[in-house]
């Protein structure tokens, strides 16, 4: 970074979030974007499916995705943390724009946590369908450490910039990736061959597929609460 230069996490504005904690003075941090068209309060009942007692206080943020039209759904406006442009999965799916402007809005919520004394470390960046779309994205390109990484029904995106853009404090953050096998908007197929991927590079990825559909199930939120124990508790 040249000196004087502000900052990704500078220059984005703070989204607006939900947020719950699950006790007083939280330690660490659980930012959890939510899918096409929802909100933050989408997964904001997910909260109470875990159980944290062996863990100090922890704090979710669910931030709302910016308003914008959609190209697959007729350009009507939602929120979106990026335009789809095309129906299928080929490159350039994803508005490229759109993503480098919420991985930089990614940054700014990392960056407030930051102010709020949680670091990096023990800071898990989450999501669902696109919101997990820009967390591997945005977490395999953080500079600092993050306590873990949780992609559920989602795949990478932009594969052919990840050699050259990702950053090594990240190399070795663990992954946990999730999808259903009868998912019918984001294939189960490319859901994997992401996962396999990432293995390919090196990532300490966990693949689990489990038998629903674009949702997350009762078996995958008991795996999701006993993989987010281990690699919170391992950050302290």
């Amino acid at each position: 970074m040249i000196d004087g230069e502000p900052t990704a996490a500078a220059t984005a504005t703070v989204l607006p979030t939900v947020e719950r904690t699950t006790g007083e003075s939280p330690q660490c941090a659980i930012i959890w974007l939510h899918g096409l068209g929802a909100d933050g309060h989408d997964f904001e009942p997910i909260v109470d499916e875990f159980d944290f007692d062996q863990l100090p206080a922890v704090r979710f943020v669910f931030p709302h995705a910016p308003m914008r039209p959609v190209t697959i759904n007729g350009g009507f406006v939602m929120r979106a943390w990026y335009d789809i442009v095309s129906p299928d999965f080929a490159p350039g799916r994803e508005e490229g724009k759109h993503v480098r402007e919420s991985a930089r809005q990614v940054e700014a919520l990392l960056a407030r946590e930051n102010s709020r004394g949680i670091p990096d470390g023990r800071i898990v960046l989450a999501g669902f369908s696109q919101g997990g779309v820009i967390a591997l994205h945005s977490g395999l390109r953080h500079s600092r450490r993050l306590a873990g990484i949780l992609a559920l029904s989602c795949y990478l995106p932009q594969p052919d910039t990840l050699a050259s853009e990702a950053q090594t404090a990240n190399s070795d953050v663990p992954i946990f990736m999730a999808h259903g096998r009868a998912d019918p908007v984001i294939p189960y197929d490319l859901g994997k061959r992401s996962a396999k991927l990432l293995q390919t590079h090196g990532y300490k990825l966990q693949w689990h597929g489990y038998a629903t559909a674009h949702s997350v199930c009762l078996e995958e939120l008991e795996d999701i609460g006993g993989w987010l124990n281990r690699v919170l508790a391992d950050a302290f």
